[in-house]
């Protein structure tokens, strides 16, 4: 559950409230009544840093930056694989003599 900051505008009556998104913005204020208690827009309490999403994020699905690296690492696999493939050929037929 978030925490919202409430602030009167009559008395300057401050306070931070636990409540459910679903529940219904306080109007009235505790300490002198009026109905003049609103939220107050605040910063987020997290970061994100980094450069993005984890390479196991989002996996399977199409798009996003997870499956831009999926996309990389299986062309780099299918690279690698290329020499492989060739090696692993069947040899001509010798020439009958």
């Amino acid at each position: 559950m978030p925490i919202y900051a409430y602030k009167c505008s009559a008395c300057g009556h401050a306070q931070d409230v636990l409540q459910k998104i679903s529940d219904a913005p306080l109007s009235a204020c505790p300490e002198c009544g009026q109905a003049t208690f609103a939220k107050q827009v605040t910063a987020a309490g997290f970061q994100l840093k980094g450069s993005g999403w984890y390479v196991t994020d989002f996996r399977n699905g199409p798009g996003g930056a997870g499956g831009a690296k999926a996309g990389a690492d299986s062309a780099a696999k299918s690279d690698s694989a290329a020499p492989a493939a060739a090696s692993s050929a069947p040899a001509a037929p010798a020439a009958a003599t």
